[in-house]
Order: C-alpha cells, then sequence, then structure tokens
C-alpha cells in the first residue's frame, strides 16, 4: 500500500459506524463524505481536515497541523495534518476533532448524475 491507501484505510476504519460515509476520488486522493460533506480527505500529501471555523486554531496548535491552502488563500475551517504525524490514534483523535462539526452541517442532495438516474426511473414508471 502507498501512504495515501494506507491513510485512507486507518480514516475507512476510524469512521465505521458514524453514518452515510461515501468516498470520492479528489485531491489527488481520497474525500470521505459524511452526508455529502467533505470531513477528511487522505492523500500521500497528508490528511485534510474539515474541523470548522470555531476549531481550527485549536487543530492548528496540534503537532503536524498546517492552514489548508488554496491557490494561495488560507480556507477557514479546513486544516492539513502531515504525514509524519499520522498513525491509527492521531487519526482517529483528529476525526473525532472534525466529526463533531461536519455532523451540524445539512445533508447535501444527491450528486447530478443520480438525481439524473431517479428521474429517468421516474418518467419511465410514468411519474412526474
Amino acid at each position: 500500500m502507498t501512504g495515501g491507501e494506507d491513510l485512507a484505510a486507518r480514516v475507512r476504519a476510524a469512521l465505521v459506524g458514524a453514518g452515510a460515509v461515501r468516498e470520492v476520488r479528489m485531491f489527488g486522493g481520497i474525500g470521505f463524505m459524511l452526508n455529502g460533506n467533505l470531513i477528511a480527505g487522505a492523500s500521500q500529501r497528508g490528511l485534510l481536515l474539515r474541523v470548522g471555523k470555531d476549531r481550527q486554531a485549536q487543530a492548528l496548535g496540534r503537532p503536524g497541523a498546517r492552514p489548508m491552502v488554496m491557490r494561495g488563500r488560507a480556507m477557514a475551517g479546513y486544516v492539513y495534518v502531515d504525514p509524519p504525524a499520522l498513525n491509527g490514534r492521531t487519526v482517529r483523535s483528529w476525526l473525532r476533532l472534525a466529526l463533531p462539526y461536519v455532523q451540524t452541517l445539512p445533508p447535501k442532495r444527491a450528486p447530478i448524475a443520480s438525481r439524473r438516474a431517479y428521474s429517468a426511473v421516474r418518467k419511465t414508471r410514468g411519474g412526474a
């Protein structure tokens, strides 16, 4: 297993029982979506977490954490954790920090492809 796959396996194991978790390829790794909202991303670069603005300072005070920067701009509510700071125990600890915030977010609608498929089924069955 590569570093990103190993990290994804740790995240997957830590999210067992967390709810409707779906995996999506993104950010050069695997994004873990809870009810359609990103909770974490695992790649060779490390662990991306959505902790929310209120917990961002707390998260950045932990070893190995840094702000998530996209196109030169720090993304509020997100942090990156460098790979050397991650093992099974620390991955679970990080997810315990992110999970409460993501659970407060409203569920997102299904991806467009799924909505189209559902709409096509309804039309063939005589639905509106």
